[in-house]
């Protein structure tokens, strides 16, 4: 694996601005993310993959075709194109901070914006690696162009050496999955593999089968605007109203006081004036219980709320957006410990944990192609501290490669 052909692939997807759009129901959400899936056709071809297809929902499929003389299961790579709307995607203009010597990095001096040990320490695992940042303005977009350089890169080797023995491979790259679509039009049948990896996780070793249940809630709180001066019995402030509706949850299930398994409600975005407050929340849990008791517990609310203001002032819109991958990956948990195999053969620690989120994996699995996912060496996701070491995107294609032969061996 030659380190600068992988930091150069890197850099050339990460330049190029990929951000969804939430609030675009169009497929794919934004046009940028063409730019891409199309680059990546061109280079798919040059490297020698076959099949290689552009479908008209922005989805990038291709082939590595079997050098074996004996049938094997057919297994798949997934990454995704675009990047978060959570923070800007443009302009990007990578860093690459060779022999990273444990101390602060400075990403803007002029904005005094620091990357720091101190804060991330996971930096400290890296010291003496070669590490890619952002510039402090933008994002990097390692979540998911770090996946993508990964299977394009361990194709091209798995091409270049013929020795290593392999099944049919196929990959794709999804458009929209940072804005919970990216599985909406994958055609699966088309896809044609037995089961897939997403190469969407974050630092090295991670390998996951178990995702959040979640759901998008939507809170609409309608009041009454009058002259304030003449207000008394007449005005219904909604703002208030959604303060005492946001204290009726629990406090301290929320993102930034749970950890592991523990499941949260989640206010993202609040949109308020006297006659109307709109609320959006996202719910998530591991558990499907619990899950289904948190939908409940939103919806006893309303309905209490409501009673004592004595009108239907409050409206609730709940949207389940992906389920636990991990009811429709343990009936084939050989699909885990073939990549857990090869992260001991490489050295690495395997770091099995539950995912706190969603990727396509999940969606995926549902629609009756099982995928855990692996590690694509990322950390700091969606935001301006966003790093990458090049020594964790290279383990990640040697996994590939590692589970491409591994599948070759097990299955002869």
């Amino acid at each position: 694996m030659q380190k600068d052909h992988i930091i150069n692939r890197f850099v050339s997807y990460s330049t190029i601005d990929t951000e969804s759009d939430p609030n675009n129901p169009a497929f794919p959400s934004t046009e940028t993310q063409w730019n891409l899936a199309k680059l990546l056709v061109q280079e798919l071809k040059a490297i020698g993959m076959e099949d290689v297809d552009l479908d008209d929902n922005c989805y990038v499929m291709a082939t590595l075709p079997s050098n074996l003389d004996y049938e094997v299961p057919t297994i798949g790579f997934v990454s995704h194109i675009d990047t978060s709307p959570d923070f800007t995607g443009a302009n990007v203009n990578p860093q690459i901070h060779e022999n990273y010597d444990g101390k602060d990095i400075v990403l803007n001096a002029a904005e005094n914006i620091v990357l720091s040990p101190d804060y991330f320490e996971d930096l400290l695992q890296y010291k003496g690696q070669t590490i890619i940042t952002t510039d402090g303005t933008t994002l990097l977009g390692a979540d998911d162009k770090a996946g993508i350089t990964e299977i394009v890169s361990a194709m091209e080797y798995l091409i270049q050496h013929p020795e290593i023995k392999h099944g049919k491979i196929r990959i794709c790259f999804t458009p929209d999955e940072e804005v919970g679509k990216g599985a909406h039009l994958f055609d699966v049948e088309k896809f044609g593999a037995d089961w897939a990896y997403t190469m969407d996780g974050s630092q090295i070793g991670e390998l996951e089968y178990e995702n959040f249940n979640a759901a998008g809630a939507k809170v609409t709180i309608t009041g009454k605007i009058v002259h304030p001066g003449y207000a008394k019995g007449k005005m219904i402030n909604s703002m208030l109203i959604a303060g005492e509706f946001i204290n009726k949850l629990p406090t301290n299930e929320v993102p930034e006081l749970t950890e592991g398994y523990e499941g949260f409600f989640h206010l993202y975005q609040m949109d308020g004036k006297v006659e109307q407050t709109i609320l959006q929340y996202i719910i998530r849990d591991h558990d499907m219980d619990l899950f289904l008791g948190r939908k409940e517990q939103m919806k006893n609310i309303v309905a209490d709320m409501n009673a004592s203001l004595g009108q239907e002032l409050i409206k609730l819109d709940i949207t389940d957006q992906y389920y636990n991958m991990k009811e429709k990956v343990v009936p084939v948990m050989h699909i885990v410990d073939i990549a857990e195999e090869v992260m001991h053969d490489l050295g690495i620690t395997p770091l099995i944990k539950p995912i706190r989120g969603g990727t396509d994996g999940s969606q995926l699995s549902y629609k009756g192609l099982p995928c855990p996912n692996i590690f694509a060496g990322g950390h700091n996701f969606h935001g301006r501290y966003e790093y990458v070491p090049v020594e964790s995107m290279i383990k990640a294609t040697e996994v590939i490669v590692g589970i491409a032969e591994k599948v070759a061996e097990k299955f002869k």
